[in-house]
């Protein structure tokens, strides 16, 4: 059951239409979700169209990344210890993340974007080091994209009973959990037999 505090937001957000999606997304007070299911419930009514709907979903995902990502740039770990606990992100996540991302590189900011808990966390270490932002928007990007597509899909399908999503989403998220694992080795092997052929090349030097 959603407390009380959590069905005033949701009404809120769901009374400012796809602006309303946008505005939910990027601060995620609301699971992204329930404000997604309710986007692909509007698209089930014909308010709005499924491109507007996947357009301001992975807008208001992308907002959300963008923040974090500078509140590590310029905010480092000192702020996210501080204040994190007000963005729902625990220490213990950003440690964990922070381990992923020096281990894998680039490649987790798209893998973690599939992952509970850690969606939101994986920007941060992206923003302490520094992270190219071109290069973090791709990989934010293409897994917004597909997070958002999944969860208005599954809303405009519920229709009525888009409220329901935690309990049918598994079945969809978790396959896409597995490809983008998949991703994630193709891309650590990419940068192996890449960093391999440049020492190569300069031993042949």
């Amino acid at each position: 059951m959603l407390g009380d505090i959590l069905h005033q937001l949701l009404d809120f957000v769901t009374s400012m239409g796809y602006w309303g999606i946008l505005l939910g997304l990027a601060i995620e007070v609301i699971p992204s979700e329930l404000v997604l299911a309710y986007a692909g419930y509007l698209v089930f009514k014909g308010e709005i169209s499924f491109v507007e709907a996947i357009l301001f979903g992975t807008v208001g995902c992308l907002l959300q990344q963008i923040i974090l990502y500078y509140l590590g740039l310029y905010g480092g770990r000192a702020f996210i210890d501080k204040y994190g606990k007000y963005l729902h992100i625990k220490s213990k996540h950003v440690d964990m993340t922070e381990r992923w991302f020096q281990k894998y590189g680039a490649g987790v900011v798209f893998t973690s974007r599939f992952i509970p808990i850690v969606r939101q966390a994986i920007s941060i270490p992206a923003g302490v080091s520094k992270m190219n932002l071109i290069k973090f928007l791709y990989f934010s990007g293409i897994a917004s994209v597909l997070w958002t597509l999944i969860f208005v899909a599954l809303g405009n399908n519920l229709g009525e009973n888009w409220g329901t999503i935690s309990e049918k989403a598994a079945p969809y998220t978790q396959p896409l959990l597995v490809v983008a694992i998949l991703f994630l080795i193709g891309f650590l092997l990419y940068k192996t037999l890449t960093r391999n052929r440049k020492d190569r090349d300069k031993t042949e030097y």
